[in-house]
């Protein structure tokens, strides 16, 4: 049962690397690799709370799902998915902190989109099939590659090198006509020296959510060099995803009507027919390009550097009844004898946009420390414009006219120190500092079709430190305090022109056990906020969610973790995570006045969150866990706003593996199935809340006028795979 409790004990960090359960034999290769993301990670003992995932992990559940999705059972994460089915777009939150405030490098190279400061999940399709390891930090973790981490960092190591030659077919298929389908393949070390992989893989879906319709095409391709001290890794990966929208919701009577009502696309053709637009779509393509130099110059000393470009571009299609001509810049006509000055028209708003990476550290290591020094440095162009591909009454356009064009850049530049010091058996001492500057610029109009000048600089200090105690060989306390400061997105800009940066201090306390079939972590925080940027429960016209500055607030947890097995063929492993977050000081307009609500919860953030898997392994060769999230009631407003209430849920999964091993051409033949929420919960994981204010109705009062929007999840649901290994 070694397999299993490596495997429980990873999954949950409780002090065991996703390194040992590497399954290259290339010794030296490993520890090369492992290069790739010293810079971001931190080691099992560090004062740093945080829970490691390694790929045999991520592989009992991959069968389609985006990787928040697979990391839904870990520690104070809260998922969500807008097709309902955990395929297409889909985030997390980490301790109530929103996706816009989560750090995610690949490589070591930041991968977190440097303008809207969000990660797009639906561009990595099954990128979960080349990740040889991940590492979530909870809180602000240790200082990393590109914008600060406020809630959590994800740092991804993709995979390493294999000594044999490999290959691996995959096919899956479930509800909602959702499929993978996935090639594999390795050439193992050629020359003792040189080795190819790659993959190339299609997802698709239709999606619980009616038409949101899901279709990924993605690949992988490394080549590697590598002997004694050396490693050159070669890495190529892209993602074209088309993906309907869905990032409208449903209000509540439609919740209760039609769960699965999609109202993208709706509109009524000439004759007062309701017909939906079938290309109101997302359609964008990523390719990234990362060179890797690892050197080991010595038994102490060992260097990497970093190069990566990214070319991302792509629009949102959408289908307009009866739009303004003065919104497209359109002259009026006259047609019959009639003046013609809105028309019906297919727009396309553009993204097109090119990042530029350089990274660099070197690594000192010897029996009492560990120091790394590093620096990063970013470029980001991107272009946003606007194309009417298609008009009822055109006017004077031309084919390929932009009827809005702006630009934005941005420099990131960030340097830092970082060292692990030995003080003696018991005591080890963490010391981090990072300086960060970042230039943020835009110019031209934006899609509201207003000018957008943005001209701002940032030099932000962030120190770190902690201690680690090592009671004895089975116990360790440890305490952290970190400051991080953080930019604005673009959104932030638009929404807020005198948006502020958002600063953090951050205070962690832990215990970790372990003891014979036992493991346990506790961890106490406290995240004191100056202008946090929280989610406001408002969207924008594309979906995204808005956050504005809250003065001064904090988030105040504890979460507990435990890994027991509890016989040769049972195991169970636990986490919850009890908080409260608070604004302390909540000032809103109702009716047209000011109101005071004083220390108020923050948006989106569930007091309670918890997770369960009990593990039935008989044998090598089968498992079966049965696996339960809950998620206590949260509001989708800073005001506590009652419509805004969203309801906890709880969700129970099963998890099928079966290996059959071959002595054919095969090494092993794996059965993988997944029933999702076998209980039929009918919940909502996610939405938004918006007001305004009604003059209309009464021209002498004002009148504060509330709504708001949901994002049903699927209820029972299914997916099951072979996987081919040889």
């Amino acid at each position: 049962m070694k397999y299993l409790s490596v495997a429980v004990l990873t999954l949950l960090g409780l002090g065991v690397t996703a390194q040992n359960t590497q399954v290259s034999d290339t010794t030296n290769a490993e520890k090369l690799d492992e290069v790739l993301v010293k810079a971001v990670r931190v080691n099992a003992n560090s004062p740093i709370t945080h829970s490691n995932v390694s790929k045999e992990e991520l592989a009992k559940r991959n069968l389609g799902q985006d990787i928040p999705t697979l990391l839904n059972f870990l520690p104070s994460v809260v998922t969500t998915s807008d097709a309902g089915a955990g395929i297409g777009y889909t985030s997390l939150r980490v301790r109530g902190v929103s996706s816009q405030s989560t750090n995610v490098t690949i490589n070591g190279i930041p991968y977190t989109d440097a303008e809207s400061l969000g990660t797009f999940w639906v561009n990595l399709g099954d990128f979960s099939s080349s990740v040889e390891s991940l590492q979530l930090q909870r809180g602000v973790g240790t200082s990393t590659n590109g914008s600060g981490a406020f809630g959590a960092s994800i740092n991804l190591l993709t995979d390493a090198v294999n000594k044999n030659a490999t290959g691996q077919i995959a096919n899956s298929y479930g509800s909602f006509n959702s499929r993978k389908h996935t090639l594999k393949f390795s050439t193992g070390l050629l020359n003792e020296h040189f080795e190819i992989s790659g993959r190339l893989s299609n997802i698709a879906s239709d999606g619980y959510i009616d038409r949101a319709s899901t279709d990924l095409k993605s690949y992988y391709l490394q080549g590697s060099y590598v002997d004694d001290n050396t490693l050159i890794k070669a890495i190529t990966f892209a993602n074209e995803e088309v993906t309907y929208q869905s990032w409208f919701g449903i209000d509540g009577d439609q919740l209760r009507e039609d769960r699965r009502f999609n109202p993208a696309g709706q509109y009524e053709d000439e004759n007062g027919v309701t017909q939906f637009y079938d290309r109101e779509v997302d359609d964008y393509k990523q390719d990234h390009y990362q060179l890797h130099w690892n050197e080991r110059f010595n038994n102490n000393w060992s260097s990497n550097v970093g190069l990566n470009y990214t070319y991302g571009r792509g629009f949102f299609e959408q289908y307009r009844e009866d739009d303004d001509f003065s919104t497209y810049g359109f002259n009026e006509l006259t047609v019959d004898g009639q003046v013609v000055n809105t028309t019906d028209l297919i727009r396309r708003r553009w993204l097109d946009n090119d990042y530029y990476v350089v990274n660099a550290n070197v690594n000192y290591k010897d029996n009492k420390v560990d120091i790394l020094l590093g620096t990063s440095f970013s470029h980001y162009d991107g272009d946003h414009f606007g194309e009417v591909i298609w008009a009822r009454f055109a006017s004077q356009s031309e084919i390929r006219d932009r009827y809005y064009e702006g630009n934005g850049k941005k420099n990131d530049f960030s340097t830092f120190a970082k060292g692990t010091f030995k003080l003696d058996d018991r005591f080890q001492l963490y010391l981090d500092a990072q300086v960060r500057n970042v230039n943020y610029e835009t110019s031209g109009i934006n899609s509201n079709l207003t000018m957008f000048n943005v001209d701002e600089n940032y030099l932000f200090f962030n120190p770190k430190a902690g201690l680690t105690y090592s009671i004895d060989s089975n116990d360790d306390l440890y305490f952290s305090y970190a400051r991080a400061s953080r930019e604005p997105n673009r959104d932030d800009f638009e929404n807020n022109p005198d948006i502020e940066p958002e600063r953090l201090n951050d205070f962690e306390l832990g215990w970790r056990h372990k003891k014979n079939k036992i493991a346990f972590n506790a961890n106490a925080y406290f995240m004191y906020y100056e202008e946090q940027l929280v989610l406001t429960g408002e969207i924008n016209d594309v979906g995204a969610a808005l956050r504005d500055n809250s003065g001064e607030s904090y988030r105040l947890g504890l979460e507990l973790e435990t890994a027991i097995q509890l016989s040769d063929e049972f195991t169970l492993q636990t986490n919850v995570t009890l908080s409260s977050n608070k604004n302390l000081d909540t000032v809103v307009s109702r009716d047209g006045e000011l109101v005071d609500l004083g220390s108020t919860d923050i948006a989106f953030s569930p007091n309670i969150v918890g997770a369960n898997q009990l593990t039935y392994q008989p044998s090598e060769d089968f498992q079966v866990s049965l696996l339960t999230k809950f998620v206590g009631e949260q509001f989708m407003s800073n005001t506590e706003a009652d419509l805004s209430r969203l309801d906890s849920y709880s969700t129970t999964d099963i998890n099928f593996i079966y290996t059959l091993k071959t002595k054919s051409i095969f090494d092993s033949i794996v059965f993988t199935g997944l029933i999702n929420n076998i209980f039929n919960e009918k919940y909502v994981s996610n939405g938004y809340y918006f007001t305004f204010d009604d003059t209309w109705s009464n021209p002498n009062t004002i009148t504060t006028i509330e709504g708001v929007g949901y994002y049903p999840q699927a209820g029972i649901n299914f997916l099951a795979g072979v996987t081919l290994n040889f």
